[in-house]
Parts: C-alpha cells; structure tokens; sequence
C-alpha cells in the first residue's frame, strides 16, 4: 500500500539555507585549495543529511477500498492500545514507582499521547499517504531526522516482540500458581535455576514463528481471528473494572506505617522501599517515573494514520479516530488501574505481577482463571497485531535505501516475505533474554517520546513555511508544473534558487523590529528561516529547563541556584516563543489543524521531555547503543545509496 514515487530527472534538492550559505562563506573565504575541496565536502554532506522527500500526489484508490468510517477506525486503535499492558503494566509501576497514584500516571502519559496524537492527526490530512512519523519527518527536516524517527521505531517494535516474549512466560508461569519456578528453583542450584528460568522463554519462540508464518500466508483469516480476541480482551477487562468498584477497598488509597507495621513488612524507624504510606507513597517524583513508563500503554494509535488509504473520508475520520481512541483507552487504563489498587495493598504486588493475581488475593479462583484467558488472547492478539507495522516500517525505509533492499524484498518466494520479520524477530527474543520487563517497557516509551517530540517539531516548521515547502503541498506543486522546477534545477544546478534566495523576497533584512513586526502577511524563505532556527533553539531550551527540573536538587528548597537558572530559561523561551507566534501562517486550508499554535506542539514536546528524563540510566545506555547500530548502518549505507536525490 506504501507508494511514494520519487521523480528519476530529479538531481538536486534545496537544502536548508542558511547551512549552504554558512559554508559556502566558508569556501569563499579559504585560500588553498585542499581547504576548499573540504568545505565543498562537507557541503555535500550536509546537503545529504537534510535532504528531503518529494511526494507526488497520491493515486486516485477505488472508492470500494475505502471501506473504513470513523467507529472502525475508533476500534482499530482501541484494540491496538488496550493490549496485554493491562494486564501487567499497571502492576510493574503500582509496585515500585507510584503506589496508588498509578491512576494519575496514566491521566498524564494519556494526556502526553493525547497532544501528540493531534500533531499526528494534522499530519493525516495534510500529507495523504500510507505512512508513519518516519515519512512526516522525511518531508519536513530531511533525511537523518527520518532515519532516527524510522529507527526508533523499529526499536518501539522489536521492543514490544521483546515483551510480549516476557508477558507469555509470566502468563505461563501465573497459569500454574508459579510452580514451575518453584520446580526449577527447588531442583537445582540456584544460580542454574535462574538460568533455566530465562531459558524457559526460548519455548515461545517456535510459536512466534509460527505465527510470523500465519501472518504472511494467510491474512483474511487472521483478521477475523484479531477481532474475536480484541472482543473477548474488552469483555474481560470490563469485568476486571466491574469487579474493582464492587470488591475494592478505599483504605488501600490511604495506607498508613501502622498498615505496614501490622503486615510485618517494616518497622517504626523506616518504611524503606514501600515509600511513606497515603494515595502518593513515592511522592510527585513517582508519579513522573510512572507516568514515563505508563506511556507505553498509549503508542497504539499510530496505526490509526497507517489506515488512511482504507478510510472513507480520511480528513474527518482519521482526527476524531485518533482522538476518541485516545480518550477511551485513558479511561480504560484508569478504570484497571484504579481496580487493581482498590482490591488490593500495593506493597503486597510482586515483580512480574498480573492482573488475574488480584482474584486470589479477594478469593474469586474462577475469576482468576477467566481473566488469564482473557490475557493469553490478548498475547496473540498483541503479537499479531505488532507483526504489520514491523514489516510496513522496515519496508519503507528499505525502498528508500536508507535500509538494506533485500528487508523490502516481501512479494517474491517464501523465503523474503519472512526476512524482516524473522531478522527482527530473533533480535527481540535476544532483548527478550538479557533485559527486564520494566526495562523493556522503558526502552519502548522513550523510543515512542523522542518520535512523538519530533513530529510536534515538525507540525511547528510546516506551519510557517510557504506555500509548496515542507509537507504534502509540494506534491501539488509538482503536479501542476509538471515537474519543470526540478528539470530546470537539474539544468542550472540550483543556481537559479539560489539566486531568488537572495534577489527575491528571501532577500528581505532580518532585523529585529521584523521578528516581531513581520511586514508579509504570508510566510516567506525568511519568516519560514526564523521559526526553523527559533524552533530548534526551542528544542534545546526545553530540554535544559527539563534536565534542571529533574536532576537538580534543591531546586523546591529555595537554593537560588537552580532557580535563576530556571527563570533564565523560562524568559528566553518566552521571548523566543512570541518570535515564533508572531510570524506569519500558511493559509493552506485544512479540514484538521493543530489549535494554539505554537504552544500546543511546544507543550507536548515539554511534556515528553519531561518524561524522557525520569527514564534510567540503562535505559539511556540501551538506546545509544541502538542508535550507534543505526547510525552506523546509515552512515556506511544509508546515506550513499539513499533514493532522495
């Protein structure tokens, strides 16, 4: 369904300005010849970073194809987003990071999803193909900017093979009442048990492939076999909520020492890792920690943009489909996480606890095994679900040759089909077996923050760009004209852009009364200069104001420290804000914008900041070691055979 045709007389493509004009001073100002050669080596490569996609505009489809309305799209990613998380998400942050206030975690990783399930929204309807926060990056920033949003995408796949692999062997395990940990541990030592406990999970890889070859051969039958699962995970988890309200307890709200005194957990000089007791027992720093690993549980609505080909009127249904679906699963993961903590102490939950747990905690045993089915089926229908977009990701990349060809390689003999998949695949089961499920939960919210930050980026660049750059209106473009733009810029060698850039309206002064009193009511090359530079110096003001709030202390004491640091931080993004909201927008008429521009994309980039910053440690090391394969891929590959002229 991805087809994004690429014009072959194409040569050339306009970089970014003020990076060409930077070196090309440079050039001019060096006199050896070897300096020369290096700068117009450079220019050639930073031309190559920033290069962007050309979208032509899309084939007209058959009306009979468009077969999808807004409450099928709703569906869609209701039952991509309540997956096997409810069943043990909450319980690996009402544990250890939030107690209680897990149902607030979920309220504001929802509402983080929510801001950028707008951004992405937006770019639904403006840039009309199949495709992902990948292809909207690669239109708008360039090439490196859609290799990292691509990539991490990828990892938020390969991730989740990664934790459904974890989610069967609990299952399996829970199913049992944990006998066979106990048999392992109780046989032999304790060091080879743990071992043989992780081999233990190598016993669901040949179902993995198994269904890898479901997947492939048989695709209208594994439709009707998704729906009957996504049924059977709503009806349980409705119970689950039901139950909650009839069987839950309000003093598991508002614990207090003498609760854990009295369970024989601690004793009066400290409570030690269960935190301080009340609704918040670790505090509003836990709260952000459980929200940074609660937002895993929102990623699921991306799918929803990937259907826009099959939708009877995407402008309208692919919006409110995002925003619905959203709003329905915050209520959904509110309702099972307040449950959870109603029917039973959270200090009594264990690593690795699932939902079905707390029916024997209250004495409901048939209800325990009513609701472990309920998760198996939402197992398989999870790891089917998450099979597509993994081959849909890695294929578009590959067509663009930011991949090796051989992964899009998926119409010919049996073998192909399955080559991205089973590669990927065996690399989840390898993150399977050497990390944590929290880990893994961890290592896929941030992947998912940092693609989600980039596309609000991108909403606030193409909002203020002229008429026919950055986005799907250069596909018009370049339908109307033919194509004789590009042909006469493949014959002049860019000289004529180069030359309006500065003789045209680009060639306007940049002063300061002009940033806050731009005389074009409409963008032009400078105004759409400024929101870039502005933008990304945005960007990085964020991200210091989020590393000051999270990781310097003393800043509620009063140290005066982090405060002017703060202060100083919050005057220059103001003021760099208002340059921003002064610049004139594109008029292009759209059935969906993002409201309040430029705060709303900022405030989701803040947010996702914010949470990107309560990730670990290890987290962090996990995906630098993940993005140092990946530049190493594009920088040795990627960049040299690259389709984008």
């Amino acid at each position: 369904d991805y087809r994004i045709l690429v014009p072959p007389h194409v040569k050339s493509i306009r970089c970014l300005p003020f990076i060409r004009l930077c070196t090309s001073s440079l050039i001019l100002q060096s006199s050896s010849i070897p300096a020369r050669m290096l700068c117009q080596a450079l220019l050639r490569f930073g031309q190559k970073l920033v290069r962007r996609r050309k979208l032509w505009q899309p084939l007209a489809e058959d009306e009979q194809a468009r077969s999808l309305n807004t409450l099928d799209l709703v569906a869609l990613g209701v039952s991509y987003t309540v997956d096997i998380s409810v069943y043990f998400l909450a319980g690996e942050v009402v544990r250890d990071q939030a107690g209680p206030a897990t149902v607030i975690c979920f309220l504001v990783a929802g509402l983080s999803s929510v801001l950028a399930g707008l951004c992405y929204a937006e770019f639904g309807v403006r840039v009309p193909h199949s495709g992902s926060s990948y292809l909207y990056t690669y239109v708008t920033v360039g090439e490196l900017g859609a290799f990292v949003t691509g990539w991490n995408l990828i990892l938020s796949f390969v991730a989740y093979i990664a934790v459904v692999i974890r989610a069967w062997t609990l299952a399996l395990n829970n199913l049992f009442r944990n006998q066979i940990s106990q048999i392992l541990h109780g046989s032999i030592s304790s060091h080879v048990s743990l071992i043989f406990a992780e081999i233990l999970g190598f016993f669901v890889v040949g179902p993995m492939f198994l269904l890898m070859e479901l997947l492939t051969r048989n695709v209208r039958q594994l439709s009707l076999v998704t729906k009957g699962f996504t049924l059977v995970n709503l009806l349980v988890v409705s119970f689950v909520i039901i139950s909650g309200f009839i069987k839950g307890n309000l003093h598991n709200w508002k614990l207090t020492e003498e609760d854990y005194i009295q369970a024989g957990l601690n004793d009066t000089s400290s409570l030690g890792p269960l935190g301080s007791g009340g609704f918040v027992p670790f505090g509003f720093q836990g709260i952000l920690r459980g929200s940074a690993t609660c937002f895993y549980a929102f990623i699921g609505f991306e799918y929803i943009v990937a259907k826009v080909k099959k939708a009877k009127n995407p402008h309208r249904s692919i919006p409110m489909g995002i925003v619905i679906s959203l709003l329905i699963c915050v209520l959904v993961y509110f309702g099972v996480s307040a449950a959870l903590t109603l029917m039973m102490p959270y200090y009594q939950l264990q690593p690795g606890s699932t939902l079905p747990e707390i029916f024997l905690h209250i004495g409901w045993a048939p209800a325990y095994y009513i609701v472990a089915f309920g998760f198996f089926c939402s197992l398989s229908d999870s790891f089917l679900g998450y099979m597509f977009p993994i081959s849909q990701a890695i294929y578009m990349m590959a067509e663009d040759r930011l991949l090796f060809p051989v992964l899009a390689r998926i119409e010919t003999g049996s073998y192909a089909p399955m080559a991205a998949t089973v590669i990927f695949g065996i690399i989840g089961a390898i993150m399977a077996f050497f990390l944590g499920l929290t880990n893994l939960l961890d290592l896929m919210s941030v992947g998912a923050l940092l693609d989600y930050s980039l596309v609000a980026f991108c909403v606030l660049i193409v909002r203020y760009q002229p008429e026919g750059k950055n986005g799907g209106n250069e596909a018009q473009v370049q339908e109307e004209n033919g194509g004789n733009e590009a042909q006469v810029q493949e014959e002049n060698g860019g000289n004529e852009a180069q030359v309006q850039e500065e003789s045209g309206p680009a060639a306007e002064k940049l002063t300061l009364q002009a940033l806050f009193f731009p005389g074009s009511p409409t963008p032009t090359p400078l105004s759409g200069r400024v929101v870039y530079v502005c933008s990304s110096l945005l960007a990085l003001l964020l991200t210091l104001l989020c590393l000051v709030l999270a990781h310097w202390p003393g800043l509620l004491s009063g140290d005066p420290g982090p405060i002017t640091v703060d202060v100083l931080l919050l005057v220059l993004i103001t003021g760099i804000t208002g340059v921003i909201w002064r610049q004139p927008q594109n008029s292009t008429r759209l059935p969906f914008k993002v409201p309040a521009l430029p705060l709303l994309p900022l405030l989701s980039i803040f947010v996702n900041v914010c949470l990107m910053m309560q990730m670990t440690a290890a987290t962090w090391a996990q995906l630098g070691v993940w993005m140092l394969i990946g530049f190493a891929i594009y920088l040795s590959y990627g960049i040299w055979h690259s389709l984008v002229p």
